[in-house]
């Protein structure tokens, strides 16, 4: 079974940065990809950033786009959400999720990880 397995939310103050893990097991073959989504309060489910784990390739959301990077340890089976310059409105419950490689439609993931809490804020 695929597991997706989702940690390193904590709180940071504006401007800080934080790195987000994803842990993942349980794909058969190569043709899959894992993106991050996340989850504000009030706010719908939305997609912001996509790696296939396998090609490198790599999709970021504009509001993310310079201060996320997605990245992949593949020998770790792990993927990585570096998180720069964050501001408060970065503030929600990160998921990861799969398959991305089309649409980072939350509504199309087959496979989702437990969130885990960012909170930035002085």
């Amino acid at each position: 079974d695929v597991q997706l397995q989702a940690s390193g939310g904590g709180l940071v103050q504006p401007g800080g940065s934080l790195r987000l893990s994803c842990a993942a097991s349980g794909f058969t073959g190569d043709e899959y990809a894992i993106g991050w989504f996340r989850q504000a309060p009030g706010e719908e489910r939305e997609g912001i950033s996509c790696i296939s784990p396998s090609y490198g390739s790599t999709y970021y959301t504009d509001n993310v786009k310079g201060r996320f990077t997605i990245s992949t340890d593949n020998a770790k089976n792990t993927v990585y959400l570096q998180m720069n310059s964050l501001k408060p409105e970065d503030t929600a419950v990160y998921y990861c999720a799969a398959d991305c490689r089309t649409t980072m439609d939350a509504d199309a993931m087959n496979y989702w990880g437990k969130g885990t809490l960012v909170t930035v804020s002085s």
